[in-house]
């Protein structure tokens, strides 16, 4: 019998399983005050063909979680690319790419984990955006869910909480002491080992 092909969207995401997304949207320019949005999606959305999907700072059904300089984006997109597909593939579903310009879906798991980068960057010094990408990568998928989860739920509005609380801790813990090689590589095979633990979710 021939398996049902997903209807996978961006990174991971299934409209078919859920109406839980992330979505990034990236401008066309890459002018110097160009921004990217990432948002959290509770609906399905079906925008008319030209419009893109509905955000919002203030609607919890499209709302926005981080608004970051378009260079800081930049600074950031292949190596989540790589860790998201990365981990893609080993579930056997087909890696994601981010557009030059447009919106891109991600599974919410990934989204939050996205999300959390963003916030530990969004106010750094630029030349500490590697050192935060590392700390991150360094930290096990479900140590990310958890951060998102405690920073979200006291500052997570885009604009009025940043810089405030535990969205200017975690800039200081992801910004400063990078981790090993080795504690990396311990991290990776540890998450290898957790592949049928039921985690992602």
């Amino acid at each position: 019998m021939t398996k049902k092909k997903q209807n996978i969207l961006g990174f991971g995401y299934n409209p078919d399983l859920t109406d839980h997304y992330f979505l990034v949207t990236i401008p066309a320019s890459r002018a110097k005050g160009a921004e990217v949005m990432i948002s959290e999606h509770f609906e399905s959305q079906k925008p008319e063909k030209g419009k893109e999907i509905y955000t919002s700072l203030n609607n919890e059904n499209a709302h926005i979680k981080v608004i970051l300089k378009r260079f800081m984006w930049d600074d950031i997109a292949e190596e989540t690319k790589a860790e998201f597909n990365r981990r893609l593939r080993t579930y056997g579903i087909e890696p994601g790419k981010w557009k030059k310009k447009g919106q891109i879906h991600l599974e919410r798991t990934l989204g939050k984990e996205l999300v959390l980068l963003a916030w530990a960057i969004e106010e750094c010094d630029p030349v500490l955006i590697s050192t935060a990408v590392r700390n991150w990568l360094g930290l096990a998928p479900e140590e990310r869910w958890w951060l998102y989860t405690m920073t979200n739920a006291s500052t997570g509005h885009a604009l009025n909480d940043r810089n405030k609380g535990w969205r200017k801790a975690i800039r200081f813990a992801l910004t400063e002491n990078p981790v090993s090689d080795q504690a990396l590589l311990k991290r990776r095979e540890e998450f290898q080992q957790s592949l049928f633990s039921g985690i992602f979710k």
